[in-house]
């Protein structure tokens, strides 16, 4: 294998850079030429391709985001769009293909190597969905990022006795939501894997405030049923003896340097993502699992989900009371 390409896909994730400087380094140490393709799939198609060295790669590891940027494309999706995608590639001479992203962007990888192309994925996703791996990048830097914010709301909260409930990231899994309320020391979180009543919700935040707390953090993901705009509206009508406050954490989860941890796991995945590479290997996804980076096949990625485990769940429970 002489030529390879490295693209980074969907949400960013922090550690993506980090991931991609591993991917540069380790392929050129192999003597294989490596090209960055901008803006995912819709460079792909596109044919945005720029090749990297040591230099454009150097400075990075510390980063947010991804200097190749990201970008959704619908065109793609389809059979067309995926044969063109594989068209740009032989125009390019490339021989292999790494795909840093989520789920929907591992869909994609598998499709082009349906078609021909070894590939190989490295799960980036902060709300930590991507079935095969423990860990994704960017998961432990939102995880810190949520932390800081709950302290930081923990402190207005008690000041004013007040109740505040915290949208994080999570439209399909509750990951966040709930390692980060286990460590928040939240009094209630609600995820897309356990559903709880209005009742039951006004009920344990009120009993909060019967015992005499001067505060109550609820921590809630986006995807969680019934949604933070309606607790919020039950709340109040319900009188709980807290004032009722609404913080949406939003982007500010994606951004931001990595931690030590996410460096780490990312030079790891984007080290073994070429060894697999450069051995022949393709239709796989390098995932954590345990302590060891291991290989998953695509097949299982992009047709499983991994929920947030119920374990938390019943962890956060005991230790709100």
């Amino acid at each position: 294998m002489k030529r390879i390409a490295v693209m980074t896909s969907g949400g960013d994730a922090p550690g993506m850079n980090a991931a991609l400087r591993a991917v540069v380094r380790a392929a050129l140490a192999k003597g294989i030429e490596v090209y960055g393709i901008r803006q995912a799939y819709s460079g792909l198609l596109a044919g945005d391709f720029e090749r990297l060295t040591n230099r454009e790669v150097s400075g990075i590891l510390q980063r947010g985001g991804t200097i190749l940027q990201t970008a959704r494309n619908d065109e793609f999706r389809t059979p067309r769009g995926q044969q063109k995608g594989l068209r740009r590639l032989n125009e390019h001479g490339i021989e292999g293909l790494v795909c840093i992203g989520g789920d929907g962007s591992l869909r994609g990888a598998m499709s082009l190597h349906n078609l021909g192309i070894k590939v190989v994925g490295i799960p980036g996703s902060i709300d930590n969905d991507i079935y095969g791996t423990d860990m994704s990048i960017g998961v432990d830097t939102a995880l810190n990022t949520i932390l800081d914010s709950l302290d930081r709301l923990r402190d207005t909260a008690t000041s004013h006795e007040r109740a505040f409930l915290i949208e994080v990231m999570g439209r399909n899994c509750g990951y966040l939501a709930l390692v980060g309320g286990v460590l928040g020391g939240a009094e209630l979180t609600l995820i897309p894997e356990k559903q709880l009543d209005l009742e039951e919700i006004g009920g344990r935040l009120e009993d909060a405030y019967m015992r005499g707390k001067n505060h109550a953090i609820a921590v809630i993901a986006e995807g969680a049923r019934p949604n933070i705009h309606e607790v919020a509206k039950f709340l109040e009508e319900r009188r709980i003896g807290f004032e009722v406050r609404i913080t949406i954490l939003g982007h500010i989860q994606r951004g931001g340097s990595p931690t030590a941890f996410d460096r780490l796991l990312a030079s790891r995945m984007g080290i073994k993502a070429i060894e697999l590479l450069h051995g022949g290997t393709s239709g796989v996804m390098v995932g954590l699992r345990g302590q060891e980076i291991v290989p998953v096949p695509l097949e299982d990625v992009t047709t499983k989900h991994q929920p947030a485990s119920l374990d938390y769940y019943e962890m956060a429970d005991i230790l709100s009371r």
